[in-house]
């Protein structure tokens, strides 16, 4: 049993033993992620303002969270992932420099994977390729060093990054995996970078459940528009912070 369990986490779906071609496997994990964002921000004469928030900071922001994992894999080594994430947050994010008095954020990411696990003995190694669909909305409210009277800005900036990366997973013993996800995407067709890194234990409860332990960092560096003028949106930043999640598989 405590082997087929193994097995099943190696694989990150509920799975163990042979399986056919035409068979497939799926697992659903929602999770939290105790974020911080480091960085610069610009949205229209605002350019280079500061983004430093600690999880403390968007706890207090918090107006709402939502994030879901899903993984589907056939017996044949093909599989899908779909990941998204979305936070809500408001009031003086930014701070006072750079002329922001408060300011709006709404951030969603939506990641589309398509995988393919190494045949042999690397059948450990999973590579991938897809896409990382950005959209952000942020408002800001800018005091008189920046515009005569206040003035509110608005930039809705959605984008889509391709991107390709591998994740390595090592069975420690009959319950912990240990598993390493990286990627690099942009290319400078939208985003002039973009990559993320996490490092995940995964402890299978039974075969149906697994809770998943991970530290992440997600980079970007995107830019439209020209600094000072309406419809100028910068975000370069650094998202980071662990994570913990509950897997259901069937």
């Amino acid at each position: 049993m405590n082997m087929k369990v193994s097995m099943l986490v190696l694989a990150g779906i509920c799975a163990a033993g042979p399986a056919s071609a035409d068979d497939w496997t799926y697992s659903i994990e929602p999770y939290l992620l105790a974020a911080s964002i480091e960085g610069d921000s610009g949205v229209g004469r605002v350019t280079g303002a500061p983004v430093d928030l600690d999880f403390s900071t968007i706890l207090d922001n918090l107006d709402m969270a939502a994030m879901l994992h899903f993984e589907a894999h056939s017996g044949n080594g093909w599989g899908v992932v779909l990941d998204y994430g979305f936070m809500d947050l408001s009031d003086d994010i930014f701070g006072s420099r750079g002329g922001v008095l408060d300011a709006r954020l709404r951030q969603g990411i939506l990641e589309g994977l398509l995988l393919r696990q190494s045949s042999g003995a690397a059948r450990n190694f999973e590579y991938f390729a897809g896409f990382r669909w950005w959209d952000n909305d942020v408002d800001v409210r800018l005091d008189p060093a920046v515009l005569p009277g206040d003035a509110t800005r608005r930039v809705d900036a959605s984008w889509i990054d391709l991107l390709v990366g591998a994740r390595w997973t090592y069975p420690i013993n009959d319950r912990w995996v240990a598993r390493v996800k990286g990627d690099v995407g942009g290319f400078g067709i939208e985003s002039d970078f973009t990559s993320s890194l996490s490092l995940s234990a995964v402890y299978a409860f039974s075969e149906r459940y697994a809770l998943d332990l991970q530290y992440k960092a997600l980079w970007v560096d995107y830019k439209d528009g020209n600094p000072g003028r309406p419809g100028y949106f910068r975000y370069d930043t650094v998202t980071h912070g662990p994570i913990i999640g509950f897997q259901f598989n069937f």
